[in-house]
């Protein structure tokens, strides 16, 4: 995950704890710690919460079977995730390869 992405998202951190703050005890942390909902830097805090989320829209859309490892200077894409467990079934080849080894002993 990117630089700009990492500070999107903990913008969005924060405007959501901020909302939930307002939504269950009407109180505005924001406001509260830069001088009122009119003041400049809490237009900023407001502003670039709302950026943070049009920044984060494609991570919304991005495939869940991607994850990126970043290895010395090139992004390495990783698709080969295995949620198999001990109960899943026996593919063919296991199948074939032991009804082989059956019949040779």
């Amino acid at each position: 995950m990117s630089t700009l992405k990492r500070i999107a998202l903990a913008l969005l951190i924060i405007g959501g704890i901020n909302w939930g703050l307002v939504g269950l005890f009407q109180f505005d942390l924001v406001a509260q710690l830069f001088g009122g909902q009119e003041s400049g830097f809490s237009r900023v805090v407001y502003t670039l919460v709302g950026l943070s989320s049009l920044v984060c829209i494609p991570m919304l859309f991005a495939r869940m079977d991607e994850t990126e490892n970043t290895t010395s200077d090139q992004t390495v894409r990783s698709r080969n995730l295995s949620y198999g467990t001990e109960f899943a079934e026996e593919n063919d080849d296991y199948k074939v390869k032991n009804r082989d080894d059956d019949t040779l002993r």
